[in-house]
């Protein structure tokens, strides 16, 4: 059985949320993986993939309250509406800050799957809640996250592992 290419989306470019999806790519395997930034990205080009990774971060306050909408991910959820959503599967990773946004830790995870649930999709990859210390999360569903939170400001050093038990925990569900 030939297995196809996971497409791993990811934004913003150049910080915290590309690394961990190099990181991501590297343990899944490059030759199993493709990097796209959702800034390069379209309905057509998600349609090219039935296993899809999706990474982004929470940004602090000054965004919530903010007028300004023009983030990479901004302008690429509404062309998540054209895709072509049936026989695909999709996780989740969020970068946010623990301690000094504990009321919003990851929520951006949460967005996302508030948008994917109501497209239908299959969202896989959820993870406890245990070992986090936080005050509140939109990313939080049945007890559990959505997806797999990471904190690169105050817990770089768990990174690895967290990433390394998510990757096979995917396995099973996207059979590489």
């Amino acid at each position: 059985m030939i297995m196809k290419k996971i497409g791993i989306f990811y934004g913003p470019e150049g910080g915290n949320v590309e690394k961990v999806a190099l990181l991501v790519a590297k343990k899944i395997g490059s030759d199993r993986a493709d990097l796209i930034p959702v800034r390069d990205a379209d309905e057509r080009t998600v349609n090219q993939y039935d296993r899809i990774i999706f990474g982004l971060s929470t940004v602090g306050k000054s965004n919530w309250d903010s007028e300004n909408k023009n983030t990479d991910w901004d302008l690429f959820f509404p062309t998540l509406k054209f895709v072509e959503w049936e026989d695909k599967m999709v996780a989740i990773f969020g970068l946010g800050n623990q301690i000094q946004y504990p009321h919003h830790f990851v929520d951006a995870m949460g967005w996302l799957y508030e948008l994917l649930e109501g497209l239908k999709v299959t969202v896989v990859g959820s993870c406890p809640v245990e070992g986090y210390v936080f005050k509140e999360s939109e990313a939080i569903r049945e007890g559990q996250f959505v997806g797999l939170p990471l904190d690169e400001d105050f817990e770089q050093d768990l990174t690895q592992k967290r990433v390394g038990d998510w990757i096979r925990q995917l396995k099973d569900d996207y059979g590489f």
